[in-house]
């Protein structure tokens, strides 16, 4: 069974479709200032990051002098889910939604950053730290091969991020219609696995985020799908982010 990409910036579709467009005329319209490269990616990446930061510091800081952080976080997190649907069907545009997309998604960040640091002093330097441990691991990995993202290595990640997805909207749906509690709510053992299985499948899907940006360069697709690309990862990470400390506070409200 062959999966597209599950990344709506990452996907087999906007890039191929891209790649077939510039290919028709390369060599008479698109010049080499006009084609993704990765220093590009990279450059745009470093500041949709700094972005994000900057936008979550505000909501932290806001939120430690009295402010309430649900609001802002919730917010953000509607307009980001926004702003990457928009980026998903409209690639070209992602030059200005993506710093959209990491400033509104620093919103959530910040809020929900304030909220569980709050609860249990300590884990957001934790997570933040886990977060950036495990992308330095998984881009060493990809760089020297020793993981290589095969048709059947992106299927696998992809059928199970899928299958996250549907079972976390299912849990949610069921919680709020019944009042039932999904096993991965508490501190049980179960609920921790599962955390840690989430985790896992967060940081395959980045092998598949760097894959996709290198095949990008090598396609020689438009400057504007370095945004895309760079969009794209630091989805993963966000979603990496959210779940290390969605694991650390169960942990440490076992304690």
């Amino acid at each position: 069974m062959n999966f597209k990409s599950k990344n709506p910036f990452l996907n087999n579709k906007s890039f191929s479709a891209t790649s077939r467009a510039e290919q028709v005329h390369e060599a008479t319209v698109i010049g080499y200032d006009q084609q993704m490269t990765l220093s590009g990616t990279i450059n745009k990446t470093i500041l949709l990051f700094l972005l994000l930061t900057a936008s979550a510091m505000v909501i932290w800081w806001m939120a430690f002098n009295g402010m309430n952080p649900i609001l802002p976080a919730v917010g953000g997190a509607i307009v980001g889910l926004v702003l990457v649907i928009i980026s998903a069907f409209k690639p070209q545009y992602s030059s200005y939604l993506a710093p959209g997309y990491a400033l509104f998604e620093g919103l959530f960040i910040g809020g929900i950053s304030a909220i569980f640091e709050a609860l249990y002093p300590g884990i957001v330097i934790q997570a933040v730290g886990a977060t950036f441990v495990t992308f330095g691991v998984c881009l060493g990995l990809y760089k020297f091969k020793i993981v290589k993202v095969t048709e059947q290595f992106k299927s696998v990640v992809i059928a199970a991020t899928l299958a996250i997805a549907t079972y976390y909207l299912i849990s949610w749906l069921f919680s709020i219609f019944t009042g039932y509690q999904p096993v991965h709510y508490g501190n049980s053992t179960w609920s921790i696995g599962i955390s840690v299985f989430v985790i896992v499948i967060a940081a395959l899907n980045l092998f598949l985020d760097f894959d996709r940006i290198e095949q990008g360069v090598q396609q020689r697709m438009p400057k504007y799908m370095e945004w895309f690309g760079a969009m794209g990862l630091m989805i993963t990470l966000v979603w990496l982010y959210v779940e290390f400390l969605r694991l650390l506070s169960k942990l440490s409200s076992k304690n």
